[in-house]
């Protein structure tokens, strides 16, 4: 699917965090929004995800206009820097929990759920610890759970706000590319902020620059790094071209 913010502006008291930011995610696209704290790349996050509303602009999913849809009704799947997995329930109960509370019409059967989630434990490679409590798991382990909860629901497209900021160094190397093919094999659209160069550089198809509330570039790391549209841009590419 085919998702447009179009012209989106976002004010808090007098602050202008967003000014008229634009981007097109294409079916099954890895974008990534990389810019340092305060560009306002996890408030236009906010905003897709439904968590926030702009003051102007649109979304558009395949065009339908969703700028008003509530967050529960896009069907959207989102992965927090801090996995906000369940603690009293278990792996399998963490990955069915989407599912289990979808509206009567849409709600797949038991058998059904407990398909996907064993289809989901293969996936992510963990299977074995279907039983247990995130407190029992590590955080690269927690934070595989995570994205098949994310990926449960078949959604239209996955949001990912820092997911492995929380990790250390070694971990997130070996994570950034299970996520990246999980991703792909889901075949799902995908928006990830950052402000981990290297980690945009690795994983994404674009990069959407920010900086001071607006997408200064958007392109592909290669052309990014050949040729970045002023000194934002080219402070950033100098850490990993």
């Amino acid at each position: 699917m085919t998702f447009k913010a179009v012209e989106i502006h976002k004010s808090f008291e007098d602050t202008q965090v967003l000014k008229g930011v634009s981007l097109t995610v294409e079916p099954g696209e890895f974008v990534a929004l990389l810019g340092p704290s305060g560009s306002g790349k996890t408030t236009l996050l906010n905003i897709i995800a439904g968590l926030a509303h702009a003051d102007q602009g649109r979304l558009v999913l395949d065009g339908e206009d969703i700028t008003r849809l509530p967050a529960g009704k896009r069907h959207f799947g989102m992965v927090f820097q801090s996995y906000a997995l369940f603690r009293h329930m278990t792996v399998a109960q963490n990955i069915a929990f989407g599912l289990k509370v979808m509206d009567g019409k849409r709600r797949p059967s038991r058998e059904a759920i407990n398909r996907r989630v064993t289809e989901l434990l293969e996936m992510i490679e963990l299977p074995q610890l279907a039983g247990r409590y995130p407190a029992q798991l590590s955080g690269g382990q927690r934070q595989r759970v995570a994205m098949a909860r994310a990926l449960a629901i078949d959604p239209k497209l996955l949001l990912m706000d820092e997911p492995f900021s929380a990790l250390d160094t070694q971990v997130r190397q070996s994570l950034r590319g299970e996520v990246r093919a999980l991703q792909r094999k889901a075949g799902v659209g995908a928006i990830m902020v950052t402000h981990d160069r290297a980690e945009a550089w690795a994983l994404a198809d674009r990069i959407a620059v920010m900086d001071h509330g607006r997408i200064v570039q958007f392109d592909t790391p290669e052309r990014l790094a050949d040729n970045p549209a002023n000194e934002a841009v080219r402070s950033l590419v100098g850490d990993v071209a």
